[in-house]
């Protein structure tokens, strides 16, 4: 994870990219789906 980058004001909107190893589906299988919201979330 980048150092470099961080939120400084968490009362504004930010934008986020991210690249997926090997271009999994994320969002069409339960499993990693549930990790990718879990892993938001916190």
């Amino acid at each position: 994870m980048s150092e470099k980058y961080k939120v400084r004001d968490s009362a504004i909107p930010h934008f986020m990219t991210m690249t997926v190893t090997n271009w999994v589906d994320l969002f069409t299988r339960q499993e990693f789906r549930n990790i990718l919201i879990d892993s938001l979330k916190y």
